[in-house]
């Protein structure tokens, strides 16, 4: 599994910037790599780049820390991510520290070790370390590893969408592909809490933002200027029938009614090969 185990919401998503103390440390560490380089410094040059790519890195793995925690707090399910990127991070930071102390600032062995520490110690405390415990719930005879999986594998289609559906300049189908998302992310937030039709919803969904999908290809394959009006509205009324059917089995699935496992299969997949 990815080091991002889990599902996370696409829609309406705010996510907390952190990590800006970094730029304190790499921006009088970008002006040690500028002066020696006018200086023609060339022993501080290279020793302090490897400090301020040291940093930079250190940097990069804390904001992967970061993003992986918050969509694992904003998820209903999910697994512990795998790789301890924050601890990692504070490590590096560590290592950086004492680098930059000992070897590029020529402190003593003993206070280079010690803010080294500090500022590992500094980061653990002020950020916390990564999640531990898996986010899953007891769906009975339904193994929470089958519902993650399909979540994720949904998660992920939708999300495919939506970035191609970046390319359709056409305002109206593009509205209506994100509405399509934006019912089946509703429909995965209903089975997160009730996944009793995980199984028949899998394959209404799949089969569906499949179909949305085909339909995006189909129109992003094709130069906009060359599609005529009665293409233009088979689309969009395609969208609209994919659109119902979704709407549909959502007003089903919460009136805790089950999913109506005809979901019109091959109907879809003609529509979407002519």
């Amino acid at each position: 599994m990815s080091s991002k185990p889990h599902y996370s919401p696409i829609l309406g998503q705010w996510k907390r910037k952190r990590g800006w103390f970094f730029y304190f440390f790499l921006l009088p560490l970008f002006f040690a790599v500028i002066f020696p380089l006018f200086a023609l410094n060339l022993k501080a040059l290279l020793l302090n780049s490897v400090a301020f790519l040291l940093m930079y890195t250190a940097f990069r793995v804390a904001r992967k820390g970061f993003e992986q925690e918050d969509a694992y707090h904003e998820a209903k399910l999910a697994k512990a991510p795998q790789i301890p990127f924050k601890q990692l991070a504070a490590a590096l930071l560590a290592v950086t520290v004492f680098y930059t102390a000992h070897v590029a600032g020529n402190y003593t062995l003993f206070n280079s070790l010690f803010l080294s520490a500090v500022s590992f110690a500094g980061f653990l405390l002020y950020y916390g370390v990564d999640p531990r415990k898996d986010k899953l719930k007891d769906f009975g005879d339904i193994s929470s590893g089958i519902v993650l999986d399909m979540l994720n594998e949904t998660e992920k289609k939708m999300a495919d969408i939506t970035k191609a559906a970046d390319n359709i300049e056409d305002g109206p189908l593009h509205d209506k592909v994100q509405l399509a998302v934006k019912r089946s992310q509703m429909i995965l937030d209903a089975l997160t809490d009730d996944p009793r039709d995980i199984r028949a919803a899998r394959k209404f969904l799949v089969v569906y933002l499949d179909g949305i999908a085909d339909v995006i290809h189909s129109y992003n394959t094709v130069e906009e200027k060359n599609i005529d009006t009665a293409t233009r509205e088979k689309l969009l009324t395609l969208m609209d029938d994919v659109e119902a059917h979704l709407a549909k089995e959502l007003k089903r699935l919460k009136a805790g009614d089950r999913f109506d496992l005809d979901v019109n299969i091959d109907t879809l997949k003609e529509q979407i090969k002519h």
